[in-house]
């Protein structure tokens, strides 16, 4: 009992002791001075700032509350995406005089709570319009003192609240490329410092703000290929039969005139019927009376009328036209005059005569013969002015104009365009109130005259060995002149209103075009453009804004 007892007494000494050493401990830590926070060689930090000089790389081990982040010539010249995502409570960044050349998309992505933006002094060319996606809540941007050329659209879309912007000093180009800006800056409630260009030379030391928009012009068409139909065809001609768009094509080659059928659901050209014709030059849809009618024109075997059958859904022959009339025919041409459907055919050989046909009751008869003995090319209707004409194209002569006589009910010869003597074929337009003909020649330069009330004159020429082929057309204000040939790729020209000439806009990889068709299919603008050669393509106009 007396061990058990001493034992017990012992005790309390060294629990007063524990007891003890713990409140000095207590004591001890109470009077440790807080541990620093972490921070990289190259920065100076506070608990909520950071200040770097001669950084290698964005810093990673910042202090987790850092709310202002300086970088200050920084080793390194492109920022990443995500580059400060580790710092989500930043509101000032300044990373100015350093040699950044690239801020890549999304490079401050995270940082939602960036007020001020300061990236000055630099090397950037260029910005995606990505770079300030997810700053919702930036006030302040500076991209000032910087090699600026131009500026994505909608680069400052995401900023909604940006109220002060600065970016002087760099070397805008204003192009279309910056229209945008010029069209933002007057209508955002932003502040802006001024801003000046530094090119092209009309422009220059000019203030952005105030450049006119109508100075602007920004808005170019091209001609893309759209579809290849996999065969040789010597002439196009699109018709609307019953509410849907079709194209007639001749093949020569295939024994064949094609009709195909546009599909405005795949938006393209489909396969629909074909007419047999061995030798097929021309197939030429009329529509009369709500009754389809095709003329197909052959070299051999004789010429025929077809008439398509919807309760068969089949082309029938119809009736042949004379072959000792039409030899050798080489162009067909349908127009109406006075309510009276006619087609005309161009006759090349030594014998035969380009001949009128007329529409009654229910056939073409034999109206006019023409032009006997001229072997002729190319045929091409002119109705202005209420003056019907026709205009024969022939290898031997010079081109005839023909006037439709309304008491005589026949065409009249007029008169010649004694200025090209050898041309292949001619065409019309008109631009504004004068009247142009546009005449290609296989050897020479093809001519675009303009009438001046008592004559032609000539306005321009064009370079054209080899062309069988030159057509003017019309696409939504804009006009245009393709002119084929068999020795180089086809060329399109655009009209310049200024200089009333043609310029030269565009090459197409068509060589060998024995036609040229303009086809509107829906909101598609389309070029057809049949090879005597090659695949017959088909080209879609397209209108390109350089300023978006």
């Amino acid at each position: 009992m007396a061990g058990l007892r001493t034992r017990r007494g012992s005790g309390l000494p060294l629990l007063a002791l524990s007891v003890l050493g713990f409140c000095l401990m207590l004591q001890v830590s109470a009077k440790r001075p807080p541990k620093t926070p972490p921070c990289p060689p190259s920065c100076s930090c506070t608990r909520d700032t950071a200040f770097c000089v001669d950084s290698k790389a964005v810093p990673r081990n910042l202090p987790a509350e850092v709310i202002s982040l300086t970088l200050v010539n920084a080793a390194f010249s492109e920022i990443q995406a995500g580059a400060f995502s580790h710092l989500p409570l930043l509101q000032f960044l300044l990373l100015n005089s350093n040699k950044f050349t690239l801020i890549g998309d999304d490079a401050f992505t995270g940082l939602s709570h960036l007020q001020y933006l300061f990236i000055e002094n630099n090397d950037i060319w260029a910005l995606s319009k990505f770079t300030f996606r997810g700053l919702k809540s930036l006030t302040h941007l500076s991209l000032a003192n910087n090699n600026l050329q131009t500026l994505p659209r909608d680069i400052f879309r995401p900023l909604d609240i940006l109220s002060d912007l600065d970016l002087r000093g760099n070397s805008l180009n204003c192009d279309c490329k910056v229209k945008w800006l010029v069209e933002w800056l007057a209508h955002t409630n932003t502040t802006a410092a001024p801003i000046y260009c530094a090119s092209p030379p009309r422009f220059q030391e000019h203030k952005v703000q105030d450049l006119p928009l109508r100075e602007f012009d920004c808005i170019t068409t091209d001609f893309v290929l759209y579809q290849t139909l996999s065969f040789p065809a010597v002439s196009a001609e699109p018709f609307l039969y019953s509410s849907d768009l079709y194209v007639a094509l001749a093949q020569p080659g295939a024994s064949a005139c094609t009709v195909l059928k546009w599909d405005y659901v795949e938006r393209q050209l489909q396969d629909y019927d074909r007419i047999p014709a061995p030798s097929a030059v021309h197939c030429k849809p009329m529509v009369v009376d709500s009754q389809l009618y095709v003329v197909v024109a052959q070299l051999f075997g004789g010429s025929y009328i077809y008439h398509w059958d919807p309760n068969t859904t089949r082309f029938t022959k119809l009736q042949d036209i004379d072959p000792q009339r039409v030899r050798k025919p080489n162009d067909l041409e349908a127009f109406r005059i006075d309510g009276d459907w006619y087609f005309a055919v161009a006759d090349s050989s030594k014998a035969g005569a380009t001949s009128l046909y007329r529409w009654h009751q229910n056939g073409f008869y034999s109206h006019q013969a023409l032009h006997p003995w001229h072997r002729d090319t190319d045929l091409e209707f002119v109705d202005g002015e209420g003056k019907p004409r026709l205009i024969v194209s022939s290898s031997s002569q010079a081109p005839v104009i023909y006037q439709w006589s309304r008491t005589q009910k026949q065409f009249v010869a007029q008169g010649e365009i004694s200025q090209v003597p050898d041309a292949q074929a001619v065409k019309h337009f008109r631009a504004g109130r004068d009247s142009y003909l546009c005449l290609s020649r296989y050897i020479g330069d093809s001519k675009i005259l303009r009438w001046e009330g008592t004559r032609f004159s000539e306005v321009q020429a064009l370079p054209s060995r080899g062309s069988l082929a030159l057509q003017p057309f019309l696409v939504g204000g804009r006009r245009y002149l393709a002119l084929g040939s068999d020795f180089s790729f086809t060329q399109i020209y655009q009209w310049d209103e200024g200089r009333q000439k043609f310029v030269r806009f565009q090459e197409l990889a068509v060589q060998a075009p024995r036609a040229f068709c303009y086809m509107p299919a829906g909101d598609a603008q389309l070029l057809l453009a049949p090879s005597f050669k090659g695949q017959t393509l088909v080209y879609r106009h397209v209108v390109v804004d350089l300023s978006a």
